[in-house]
C-alpha cells in the first residue's frame, strides 16, 4: 500500500497492521483520530469531499493521510468510522455497500440515533463487513476539527449497539480499539438507546427551544423580557443554540420516540397546571422534592450528552483593570479560560464575574490560584 492517498500524505509506515478510516474529521471524528494516531502500527486516514478540508486534516496533524475518495479511504481499512451528520449516515452506508471492503472489517458510526442506521446497515453483512452502531456521549460547545481533542471522550460513556447477528469477536475488537479513547463502553439495544437518549437529550433540546421561542414572542411586545433573561435563564436554555440542520435530522430520525416523550411531557405540565389551578402548595412542593431527590442521585462531573460547563463566580473590587489582571493571572498560570462574563444583575449568582472552563482540572487550578490571590470564589 502506498504511503500517499488522494494526493495528501503525512510521515508514517507504508503498510500498517491496523488501518482506520474516518469519514468526517470534525469535532468527534478528529478527536477519535487523535486517540488512535501515533499508536504503534496504526494508520489513520481521513476523508472529506472538500479537498481543502482534506489538506487541513494532514496539515494540523490530525490524521496520517487524507483523501477525497471514499474508495481510497475505505480500501483495506480494518475499521471505518462514519462521523458525518445523522441525516447523511444512510447515504454513506449505501456508498460503502458498493465498495470492495476488506473482509471482516468493522463499520461504525457516532450518530445520536441508532435504530434506523443499524437497520439500514445490515446490507453491509453481504460484503463480509460488520456494522456496529456507536454513540460517544461527549461533546463540546465548539465544533469542527479545530476543537478536536484526544481527551474529549475520557470518562464519557461510549454506547455500542451490536445486534444479535454481530459476532462477539467483532464487538471485542471494536471495544479494544476504543480503549484508547478512555471512555466507558456500554452495550445496549439500538431501540432502547434511542428511547433513553431521546429522553435525556433530544426532549430537553426541544423544551429549551420552545421556551426560548415563547419568551422571544413575549419580548416582541416588551423588550424587558430579554433584558431580565440574562443569567439563569440564559444558562438553562443554552442548549437551544444547537445547529438547526443537525437537530432537524436528529429529531426527525427519532420522531416516533419523541412523539411519545412529548405526550409524557405534556402530562407532567398538565399535572402542574392542575396543582396551580387548585392552589395545591403541598403538591407543588412535592413535585420539587421528587425532582430534587432524583437529581441528587445523578452522577456529577461525568461527561454526557449535554456538555457540562465548569464555572465559578468571583467577587472583585470595582477598580480599573481588575478584570484584565485576573485574565492575565490565569494566562500566566497556563489555565485555559473558556469564557469570562461580567454579571450586571446578581439576583441569581453569588459573584460579579463568571469564569467558564472546558475542563474540570482548569477550574480547580483557577480556584486555587484565585484564592491564593485573596479573591472570594464561589460555585
Amino acid at each position: 500500500m502506498s504511503g500517499e492517498i488522494g494526493g495528501f500524505t503525512r510521515s508514517g509506515p507504508d503498510v500498517a497492521p491496523i488501518r482506520i478510516a474516518i469519514f468526517g474529521v470534525g469535532l468527534i471524528g478528529g478527536s477519535l483520530a487523535f486517540c488512535f494516531k501515533d499508536k504503534p502500527g496504526v494508520t489513520v486516514v481521513g476523508h472529506s469531499v472538500n479537498p481543502a478540508s482534506a489538506q487541513k486534516y494532514v496539515a494540523r496533524g490530525v490524521v496520517d493521510q487524507s483523501t477525497v475518495s471514499m474508495a481510497e479511504a475505505a480500501s483495506d481499512a480494518d475499521f471505518l468510522f462514519l462521523c458525518v451528520p445523522v441525516g447523511r449516515l444512510e447515504d454513506y452506508v449505501d456508498e460503502l455497500s458498493r465498495l470492495p471492503l476488506k473482509p471482516g472489517c468493522i463499520v461504525t458510526d457516532v450518530g445520536s440515533t441508532k435504530a434506523s442506521v443499524v437497520d439500514h446497515a445490515a446490507k453491509l453483512e453481504q460484503q463480509g463487513a460488520f456494522f456496529i452502531g456507536g454513540h460517544p456521549m461527549a461533546g463540546s460547545e465548539r465544533s469542527g476539527v479545530e476543537a478536536a481533542s484526544s481527551h474529549l471522550f475520557e470518562n464519557a460513556y461510549y454506547v455500542l449497539t451490536p445486534t444479535n447477528n454481530t459476532p462477539t469477536e467483532a464487538v471485542k475488537r471494536l471495544e479494544a480499539l476504543l480503549g484508547w479513547t478512555k471512555a466507558h463502553i456500554v452495550k445496549t439495544d439500538a431501540v432502547l438507546h434511542d428511547e433513553i437518549v431521546g429522553a435525556i437529550s433530544h426532549l430537553p433540546h426541544m423544551i429549551a427551544v420552545g421556551l426560548v421561542n415563547q419568551i422571544s414572542g413575549y419580548n416582541e411586545a416588551n423588550e424587558l423580557y430579554a433584558s431580565l433573561a440574562a443569567g439563569g435563564f440564559r444558562d438553562i436554555t443554552r442548549i437551544a443554540s444547537g445547529d438547526p440542520l443537525i437537530w432537524r435530522d436528529i429529531l426527525l430520525g427519532n420522531r416516533e420516540v419523541l412523539l411519545k416523550l412529548l405526550e409524557d411531557w405534556q402530562s407532567e405540565m398538565d399535572k402542574f397546571r392542575k396543582l396551580l389551578e387548585s392552589g395545591d402548595g403541598d403538591g407543588v412542593a412535592g413535585e420539587f422534592r421528587r425532582a430534587g431527590l432524583f437529581r441528587s442521585q445523578l452522577p456529577e462531573r461525568r461527561k454526557g450528552m449535554i456538555t457540562s460547563l465548569f464555572e465559578c463566580y468571583v467577587d472583585v473590587p470595582d477598580h480599573p483593570g481588575i478584570i484584565g489582571k485576573i485574565a492575565t493571572e490565569l494566562g500566566q498560570a497556563r489555565i485555559n479560560l473558556s469564557n469570562l462574563q461580567i454579571i450586571e444583575s446578581r439576583e441569581d449568582v453569588p459573584g460579579v464575574l463568571r469564569l467558564s472552563f472546558r475542563q474540570e482540572g482548569d477550574l480547580q487550578k483557577a480556584v486555587a490560584l484565585l484564592k491564593s490571590l485573596k479573591y472570594a470564589v464561589h460555585f
